[in-house]
């Protein structure tokens, strides 16, 4: 037990480390800069408790599913499957402001004031060097650690951060605030508006922030993995990261306190607002006077946060990466080489791109914040409501639920800069009306789809309709042409559109001892069916010369209706979905009259023809069944 505690204390601070990036790390000391220690309370208070509830509820998530240890690994590989390209987005975006802040609130002021690059290719050069310096070495320790060995690699970063913020500690007596207490904001016309402008939309945002943030899904599944509790790590994690942020923000009031008058302040020219996330820099870089061990160990400490952000960030993302490479149905991402669509490194280069680009369009971190106010916030409420709703199989309506984002991006962005606060509010909380909206009417119709199939099935029992159910038969969903009676047909079958149908009559080695066709005969129709679509989408194929087999890894079978001797049967079957590895076939089967007798799907593996070795779907076969997928 005592292991186990200690095990949780050790991933708690992994954490906290983790989620101490760039927008923790320096907007704590904006928020006090602005407001004070109510700022800083605002800041830290629902950061902290975001992180506990996305333990204590994925706890729940974990002991509710099946799979023993597995259950939220099971769990996460189809809840995650339509947020996919949304937690790829929201680790870019948060990788690309952690870089960025560092480089502008730390590097930048350290080099000197930037006038314009045009005409210093010398501090052009630094700060690229800067960012892919960054980069690089958290690859660098992503690749050392990985996510079983990342609570120990960060033990010691915790570690050598509590010395770093020890020395800085005894030797400022932190609490002679002095006029920082109540913070500079009223100074720069940071009033009452504008605090709570900023509250609504910090309290909504970092509530739900961890559930679309692929380092604490991965930490919470590789924590029930070693039979240690999610709830009790997150708890210790947010309490340490919350001493994280009271630590920056304090030290950011101090210096307003205590700093000397040396420390400019300038306006940012994209909305006239005063920033000041690089105070504490420029107080130590320019206007300390004191041990110079100080500067360095706070320059430690922001460079330890920094890292520990960028190893898990890479951690996380060749963990998800590789997942999705080998389940991907996308043809055309299989022609890259696996090696370079599974590595964090293309990734690393799209954030490197991005730091540059808002460094020199002159951005603040605010800027990227204004996504996790708005745009991220439908999508991580809609995360956390299908954690706990039975809706989590239903179709996310992708491109509304994009619409929806812009739209709130568009609407919060436009309010922060002209300082109208009603705005802000429209955009951080339209998110979640819209989530709820779509969430009770999926689920009301839902309801209403499954009552109207059992009363249609309980209907049909009837003598009556039975009756008039033989002499009308049912409309075909699907348009099948049957062949006439005596007429021509195509033996080898034909093509409608991407399916390939071939017809056949049963005949009486097909029924059983009741005269029904018996169940036995449909896969094998299917597989006729299968052999000959494989006959006219490669003409070429031979056994004699080829290098790979087709073989059946799965398959499965609904039946829905029987059909009898000398009744025609049709068979329809089409490529649904193709991977890396595997190929899904569907099909139907229909009667003579058009009604639906059975549905499927198989699943079809490639092997090497010398050695049975699995292999990639051949190229042959991309070619052949691309135009029917």
């Amino acid at each position: 037990m005592n292991l186990r505690w200690l095990n949780a204390l050790l991933w708690g601070n992994s954490v906290a480390l983790a989620w101490m990036w760039g927008l923790g790390l320096f907007f704590s000391v904006q928020i006090s800069f602005m407001f004070g220690m109510r700022g800083l309370l605002m800041f830290a208070v629902p950061n902290a408790i975001g992180l506990m509830l996305f333990g204590w509820l994925t706890q729940i998530v974990a002991k509710k599913h099946q799979g023993g240890h597995e259950s939220l690994a099971l769990f996460f590989d189809k809840f995650a499957k339509p947020f996919r390209l949304i937690f790829y987005i929201y680790q870019v975006v948060a990788l690309s402001l952690t870089v960025f802040a560092l480089v502008k609130y730390l590097f930048v002021p350290l080099l000197g004031t930037f006038d314009g690059f045009s005409g210093n290719a010398v501090f052009v050069l630094a700060v690229t060097m800067a960012v892919f310096v960054l980069l690089a070495v958290g690859c660098l320790f992503g690749e050392e650690f990985g996510i079983r060995k990342i609570k120990a690699g960060h033990a010691l970063l915790g570690l050598l951060l509590m010395v770093c913020i020890i020395r800085v500690l005894s030797s400022l007596s932190p609490l002679d605030l002095g006029a920082g207490v109540l913070g500079l904001g009223k100074d720069y016309g940071y009033g009452e508006s504008r605090f709570w402008g900023l509250a609504v939309p910090l309290v909504v945002g970092l509530a739900v922030g961890p559930w679309l943030d692929l380092q604490h899904w991965q930490r919470a599944i590789q924590i029930h993995r070693e039979e240690t509790s999610i709830r009790l790590s997150y708890v210790f994690g947010g309490l340490i990261f919350f001493c994280l942020l009271m630590f920056h923000g304090f030290l950011a009031m101090w210096v307003m306190g205590n700093a000397p008058q040396g420390i400019e302040l300038t306006a940012s020219t994209l909305d006239d607002l005063v920033y000041g996330h690089h105070l504490i820099v420029e107080y130590f870089a320019k206007g300390f006077t004191g041990n110079s061990w100080i500067p360095a160990a706070y320059f430690g400490f922001l460079v330890i946060c920094v890292l520990t952000t960028l190893d898990s960030g890479y951690v996380s993302l060749k963990w998800f990466l590789e997942k999705n490479v080998e389940k991907s149905d996308n043809m055309l991402l299989s022609i890259i080489p696996k090696q370079i669509v599974s590595s964090p490194i293309p990734t690393f280069a799209v954030v490197a791109i991005i730091t540059l680009f808002g460094f020199f369009a002159k951005f603040e971190v605010e800027y990227f914040m204004v996504f996790y106010a708005s745009f991220f916030v439908g999508y991580a409420a809609l995360a956390i409501t299908r954690c706990f709703v039975p809706n989590s199989q239903q179709p996310l309506p992708q491109i509304r639920m994009f619409s929806m984002a812009c739209l709130c991006l568009v609407i919060f962005a436009f309010g922060y800069m002209i300082d109208q606060n009603a705005l802000m509010y429209i955009g951080s909380l339209l998110p979640l009306v819209y989530v709820v909206w779509l969430v009770t009417t999926t689920d009301l119709l839902r309801l209403v789809t499954e009552k109207a199939d059992q009363v249609m099935h309980a209907a049909a029992e009837i003598p009556a309709i039975k009756a008039l159910s033989r002499q009308e038969p049912p409309v075909a969903k699907t348009e099948v042409t049957a062949p006439a009676a005596g007429g021509d047909h195509n033996l080898a079958g034909h093509f409608e559109g991407k399916w390939f149908v071939y017809s056949l009559i049963a005949t009486y080695q097909d029924t059983n001892s009741v005269g029904n066709v018996y169940f036995g005969m449909y896969p094998l129709y299917v597989g006729k069916t299968r052999e000959l679509f494989f006959n006219a989408a490669m003409p070429d194929f031979d056994l004699k010369t080829t290098k790979f087999y087709i073989l059946t890894r799965s398959f499965e079978h609904k039946f829905v209706r029987e059909t009898r001797e000398f009744d025609t049967i049709t068979v329809k079957i089409k490529v649904s979905e193709a991977n890396r590895k595997f190929c899904t076939l569907e099909h139907q089967i229909f009667g003579a009259e058009g009604q639906l007798l059975g549905k499927g799907k198989q699943s079809l593996l490639f092997v090497s023809s010398k050695d049975y070795g699995l292999l990639d779907i051949p190229s042959e076969v991309y070619t052949a069944f691309m135009k029917y997928l």
